[in-house]
């Protein structure tokens, strides 16, 4: 019988938990040599939530207004035209965006059920409106219209009352039809009103009211981070915010940083390069396939199973990444079943084989030499392997006995496992009947190198 297991590898990175005492000017000569907090790379596993107006049509994406208004996408002009009156607004979908069954401690106690260390919510995402009552968005945030609660508020009182989670929050840079924000496009970007009167105290406003430990920035493909004072923000956020020796940043801050400028490095969605990378890195991804935000029209096939989640994430940990698991909240408030099953199933995985994530660090052999199916993480001297497949046997090319003690264990099952040198290189492991669950299998190396 084959079988996804799971062989999970850490390498070292730089990360500090730290009260700093560095003053760190607004160039990215200087912004780039803060250590992320160490918190970020010993967690492994986030939650992302993507939850607006774009959550009440929830039909193709969250880009939803663009592709309908923006690039008149015709399958979503023809959605409108099937469904919605002729004078129709994206405005008007706001008051539907009703959250009536919104229940955070709720949403908290799941999140913490999954064995995520930290999430993102969406404040705001390119449709400009709000998840909390900012004063500069009147009438199009969460609190005026739809739902008549802050949002972000109150998930970030749940998670803190009733978890260790650190609470995270994304935010849009830009807005696709923000009447300031078009004037300094057509303009070349010469002028900043909008960053001026509408994105900087925005920011400004989340930092210093909800203390995020995760700021998720994205929306900064048009234009420069000179255009968005990005360096002045991120220098002020270091220096002198009430969550300056926590905070963790991303990459996205103007056209030119991703992958190249901030704390950890998103580079594009979805991002996995299969190889370890120099600087920490995070998998933004999504277990719809095709959506951040919630669908209605969604198949089955759409979400990834388990057994495809717990690929992607182990061959995230074992290059050094995180992952941050989307899920799409409906309008009234609520985590489809769907998305509750995976974060549950990946809480029962994490309940067994967490000693193998938490903490670990990239292995000098990120995937087996020999064996596909399997990827590597290492901690307190001891060797984790992921295999993704298995039978009553499998051989592996990488780990090397140091002696004749040296001992092969199955994570929350049989240990001492019956084990052989291959020639030149590696071992043959035998897989003992295994009635727990077999979505990825992790096993424990002792005196390996």
């Amino acid at each position: 019988m084959k079988i996804f297991v799971c062989v999970v590898l850490f390498a070292a990175t730089c990360c500090l938990n730290f009260a700093s005492s560095t003053t760190y000017e607004p160039t990215w000569d200087s912004l780039d040599k803060r250590p992320i907090p160490s918190w970020y790379d010993e967690a492994k596993f986030g939650i992302f939530m993507h939850w607006g107006v774009f959550s009440v049509p929830s039909f193709g994406s969250e880009w939803f207004w663009w592709n309908w208004k923006g690039a008149k996408i015709p399958a979503y002009i023809d959605f409108m035209k099937d469904n919605y009156p002729p004078n129709f607004e994206y405005a008007d979908f706001a008051p539907q965006f009703t959250a009536e069954f919104f229940d955070p401690d709720s949403w908290a106690d799941l999140f913490d059920a999954s064995g995520a260390k930290y999430i993102a919510l969406t404040s705001k995402h390119h449709e400009g409106f709000t998840n909390w009552p900012s004063v500069n968005s009147w009438n199009w945030n969460s609190v005026d219209v739809g739902p008549r609660r802050d949002l972000v508020g109150d998930l970030a009182a749940s998670i803190r009352n009733r978890t260790s989670i650190h609470f995270g929050l994304y935010h849009s840079l830009f807005e696709w039809f923000n009447p300031l924000y078009l004037k300094d496009k057509e303009g070349g970007f010469k002028t900043q009103d909008f960053v001026r009167t509408k994105t900087m105290p925005e920011l400004y406003d989340l930092i210093n009211n909800y203390k995020p430990e995760l700021i998720w920035s994205d929306g900064q493909w048009e234009a420069s981070s000179d255009y968005w004072n990005s360096t002045e923000f991120l220098a002020w956020l270091y220096n002198s915010s009430p969550v300056k020796d926590t905070v963790v940043v991303n990459d996205r801050w103007g056209k030119a940083t991703p992958c190249k400028h901030g704390g950890y490095y998103t580079c594009q969605d979805r991002y996995n390069p299969g190889t370890l990378q120099n600087h920490k890195w995070e998998n933004a991804m999504t277990i719809d396939k095709l959506s951040w935000g919630y669908r209605r029209n969604t198949r089955f096939t759409d979400y990834l199973t388990i057994e495809e989640l717990l690929e992607t994430f182990v061959q995230t940990i074992s290059c050094g990444g995180n992952m941050l698991a989307n899920i799409g909240p409906t309008k009234e408030g609520t985590i489809p079943a769907i998305f509750e099953e995976r974060l549950r199933q990946m809480g029962k995985w994490l309940g067994i084989n967490g000693e193998a994530v938490y903490g670990s660090v990239p292995w000098k052999h990120q995937n087996d030499t020999t064996n596909p199916d399997v990827w590597y993480t290492a901690k307190g001297g001891k060797v984790y392997a992921f295999v993704l497949e298995w039978s009553s046997s499998i051989k592996l090319g990488s780990p090397l006995a140091t002696s004749s003690s040296s001992t092969i264990d199955l994570i929350g099952g049989a240990t001492n496992l019956t084990w052989e040198p291959l020639k030149p290189s590696g071992v043959k492991v035998d897989i003992p009947a295994w009635s727990g669950l077999k979505w990825c299998l992790v096993l424990r190396f002792n005196g390996f190198q």
